[in-house]
């Protein structure tokens, strides 16, 4: 019918029975009521997210966010997106290094960085603990470049995270 002409040849090779499986099981999931409530908490967050880290002056590329992800204009605190990725994991915080429009910098060194929620939210944080992440990035962004602040910082990460562990990781 019309679904499998959608579906094969445009969309699927062939007739990848685990594929298929995967995609049934996903659609299901994303059905459920506690589906819907787990999108609106990824949004919930990344909004207080967004909300926290321009408290300080951080310049979000969109002024806010309207999805899971907010993007960092680190321009005016004069760092790259290489130098706030790298110090951000070594305080145990992983960032993505992301261009901003019309970056005058190649991607690989890049003037943002780029965070998302679904993450966190997967772990079970919520609003309060989302301020307490926020607070931790700008605590090393203020502070780049400084190794008691980065274990300081990671400290209070790994307290977290063991608040809050990975569904399904013992």
């Amino acid at each position: 019918g019309q679904i499998d002409a959608a579906v094969f040849p445009t969309m699927q090779g062939g007739p990848l029975m685990h594929a298929i499986a995967a995609k049934a099981v996903a659609f299901f999931e994303a059905l459920q009521p506690e589906f819907a409530k787990y999108q609106k908490t990824v949004l919930e967050n990344a909004s207080v997210l967004a909300d926290e880290l321009q408290k300080d002056g951080l310049r979000l590329v969109s002024g806010g966010t309207d999805n899971h992800i907010v993007l960092i204009d680190l321009t005016p605190k004069g760092i790259t997106g290489r130098e706030a990725q790298e110090a951000l994991e070594a305080a145990g915080i992983l960032v993505n290094r992301n261009a901003i429009p019309f970056d005058t910098r190649p991607p690989q060194t890049a003037s943002g960085i780029r965070l998302g929620t679904p993450a966190v939210t997967t772990r079970g944080l919520g609003k309060e603990e989302i301020r307490q992440v926020a607070s931790l990035i700008k605590k090393v962004l203020s502070h780049l470049g400084d190794k008691k602040v980065q274990a300081e910082v990671k400290r209070e990460v790994t307290n977290l995270c063991s608040r809050f562990p990975i569904p399904g990781i013992d």
